[in-house]
């Protein structure tokens, strides 16, 4: 059966609370990231429960949209390039290696996916990506072109470097750490093309190997208009307005279960440890 068939765009859209056009231009386009950022936390509750996300229409339809749930990458960008489709836009896959946090010579799996957008008047396909659950994700898609973007607050640019393997021309997506007061890289990646089925593979390894860290520890993220807020670990985190972090260590598990439930909006299964 068609992904059409099973994938309702006026369920979706009343969920984002996007009420403004439907045409596959520029102002949906970022209209519609926008609001799925703002409605979908970020969260792998099902990989710490031991359960593999179902990247299946009906299911994100049913846990999502209907089920007052987040998701992490796979769930989040899968069902925006739905929605997305339906909308008119030509959507494929894209993969990424996440390098926040690596020291320089050490390398990730390619295993973060996005999406690549193009629309018929602009001259540059774009970025997009409501999954990659940090401080330094995208509210708003960006040019795939080299250059600094601005949008819904939040500073990012897309800089070419050198691959690491492949004739393929690397990018990287940098944002703006006001901590810092200096671009930090998030993710790179090419414009490789992936299908769905390798977004299925990476979902499983993600999900169910014990060196992904997903299974292991607590990554939630929330942003609403007024802040964005995380969970790592056994560390809960703030976006300020001015655009600081503030963070305090947890050590209780009830506190951090308290956390999840009233900041986040989720349910918490109960064979679930958030601090590990």
């Amino acid at each position: 059966m068609p992904d059409s068939d099973w994938f309702d765009l006026d369920a979706y859209l009343s969920r984002t609370g996007w009420a403004g056009g439907r045409e596959p231009d520029l102002a949906t386009l970022r209209g519609v990231h926008r609001a799925h950022a703002l409605a979908f936390p970020f969260e792998n509750l099902d990989p710490l429960a031991g359960e593999v996300p179902s990247l299946a229409p009906a299911d994100l339809m049913a846990k999502m949209v209907h089920g007052g749930r987040g998701g992490y990458c796979y769930e989040q960008n899968t069902l925006l390039r739905l929605a997305l489709r339906a909308l008119g836009f030509e959507v494929t896959g894209l993969a990424g290696r996440v390098v926040y946090g690596t020291s320089e010579g050490n390398s990730r799996p390619r295993t973060h996916m996005m999406l690549r957008v193009t629309l018929p008047d602009e001259p540059e396909p774009y970025l997009a990506d409501v999954g990659y659950g940090t401080f330094g994700s995208l509210l708003e898609p960006v040019p795939l072109a080299e250059g600094e973007y601005e949008g819904a607050g939040r500073r990012h640019r897309l800089v070419r470097t050198a691959p690491q393997e492949g004739p393929l021309d690397q990018w990287t997506l940098q944002a703006w750490d006001g901590d810092a007061g200096d671009w930090s890289a998030q993710y790179a990646f090419t414009l490789e093309f992936f299908a769905e089925i390798d977004f299925e593979a990476f979902n499983w390894y993600i999900a169910t190997s014990p060196r992904s860290p997903f299974v292991s520890r607590a990554f939630l993220h929330r942003t609403t208009p007024e802040r964005s807020i995380s969970l790592m670990g056994g560390t809960f985190m703030e976006l300020g307005a001015d655009g600081r972090v503030s963070q305090r260590a947890l050590t209780d598990e009830s506190e951090a279960r308290e956390i999840v439930v009233t900041e986040f909006g989720l349910p918490v299964p109960e064979k679930v440890h958030l601090l590990g």
